[in-house]
């Protein structure tokens, strides 16, 4: 028998909610598209929505499915981004503790970047802003802003699991990550957990556990989660549900990229362990929800893209570097969109800002704030965003890294003085190998360089 396709708005409002938040027969939708009945949270019409942030380490743009990537399983994320919005152009810095710092501030690097892995406790936090204002809020995952318990509090957070609490000066990376995963050295309550808490467990899967245990005793509240996944960060190493999991010993065996898209596999399972408690807490039409990630992949990692292959850009300030996976779910979120706008980091603070309904006489106590709120965006992909994405990229001023300071859109970059003024074609020049001479700029391009100067001109 032939099916006759005849879905009205509203019923097709309902079965995507049913598929992406697991609706049942008593779960009703008014003529508005709201949620009502039985699994509907008494605080679904709140003024203040939940708000989740998802911070995956090292994931690069190429690696879901969904944004072309050819060499991994990502269903959750998949699944997501299809009944979500996802965004084409979201850009972070180029290593972890620099886009940490921005996303958290809503500030570029110039402001309040002074060395890694640590933030100066005279700065202000979205949890700071969102604590302030009546939140429970969390942070569960990989901390990296040293301070440990001090830190965490003055930043805003009342509930902590972490990893990384301290910037510790004198261990290697290496001894560091031994304790990343398997048998992790997490820290809470202003001690660290007794191996016995820990051994033979895997970091992300505690790290869930205390998201969810957050959420479920939060559910009356209005609450701020940031989870923020130890994957896919070196060491490379087999996740729960691998064979090898059992007998492998994170003090002896550094790990292998063989184990990668494993843990790409796991990560994603892990996100849906926080879909899924937001779901079954009744709260999933009172939470914003955003996933991305911190920086480009690790460099000795080689994945498919859209029929290329592509070398992990971490630590590089070109487009596989800075280019990240952002995927957005609530309540507002124009379902299966695509934003092709740019996002850059610094636009987190004050979108959360709006979200949470703090009107913008107020966002001043948190200092001078360089983002863009892209709130109105998640119902109408089509609005209007940002022009461009700065980046101030300066991960250890101590050690004199060289200093790369940039503007661009989606099709072009340019970098300040100190490099020449570098003005790439990112189209066809990702890697940016072939900087455009001023001879052969067209007067579109002389007018788009002209104005990145000004915005760089501005940036200090």
């Amino acid at each position: 028998m032939p099916v006759t396709n005849s879905f009205t708005p509203k019923t097709y409002t309902y079965l995507c909610l049913v598929l992406l938040f697991g609706l049942n027969a008593c779960t009703k939708i008014n003529e508005a598209g709201i949620i009502t009945g039985s699994n509907q949270s008494s605080l679904a019409t709140a003024m203040k929505k939940n708000i989740i942030i998802v911070l995956e380490d090292d994931i690069g743009y190429e690696i879901p499915t969904y944004t072309g990537g050819q060499s991994y399983s990502t269903p959750q994320m998949d699944f997501l981004a299809k009944k979500g919005m996802q965004f084409t152009h979201c850009y972070s810095s180029a290593m972890c503790s620099p886009s940490r710092v921005m996303l958290l501030t809503g500030k570029y690097g110039f402001r309040n970047y002074h060395n890694w892995g640590s933030l100066d406790t005279t700065q202000k936090t979205i949890a700071n802003m969102l604590h302030d204002n009546g939140y429970a809020t969390c942070i569960t995952g990989k901390w990296q802003l040293d301070g440990g318990d001090a830190s965490i509090h003055k930043f805003g957070f009342n509930e902590y699991c972490v990893f990384d609490p301290f910037e510790e000066k004198d261990s290697s990376d290496e001894e560091e990550n031994k304790h990343r995963y398997k048998n992790p050295t997490l820290f809470q309550n202003g001690a660290y957990l007794p191996s016995s808490v820990t051994n033979g467990k895997y970091s992300d899967d505690i790290f869930a556990t205390y998201a969810t245990n957050f959420i479920e005793k939060n559910k009356q509240n209005s609450f701020f989660l940031y989870f923020s996944f130890s994957e896919c960060h070196v060491p490379f190493t087999p996740p729960p549900n691998h064979p090898r999991y059992a007998t492998f010993d994170p003090l002896t065996d550094y790990g292998d990229k063989q184990y990668f898209p494993y843990m790409v596999s796991y990560m994603d399972s892990k996100i849906n362990t926080i879909i899924q408690k937001v779901v079954e807490a009744g709260l999933a039409n009172n939470t914003y929800i955003f996933i991305l990630a911190d920086n480009g992949t690790q460099s000795t990692i080689t994945s498919k893209y859209k029929g290329r292959e592509i070398k992990g850009g971490k630590s590089f300030t070109n487009e596989f570097g800075l280019h990240v996976p952002l995927i957005a779910l609530g309540p507002l979120v124009k379902p299966g969109s695509i934003n092709k706008n740019i996002i850059d980091f610094t636009d987190f603070m004050p979108t959360v800002a709006t979200i949470a309904g703090i009107p913008k006489n107020k966002w001043s106590n948190y200092g001078i704030l360089d983002g863009q709120s892209f709130f109105s965006q998640l119902s109408n992909p089509g609005t209007t965003g940002r022009s461009w994405s700065y980046g101030n990229y300066f991960p250890y001023p101590k050690l004199l890294w060289q200093k790369r300071v940039y503007v661009q859109d989606t099709a072009y970059k340019l970098y300040d003085s100190t490099n020449n003024n570098h003005f790439y074609n990112l189209q066809i020049d990702s890697l940016e190998q072939h900087p455009i001479p001023n001879s052969q700029l067209t007067e579109n391009e002389r007018a788009i360089k002209k104005n990145f100067k000004h915005v760089l001109a501005t940036m200090h």
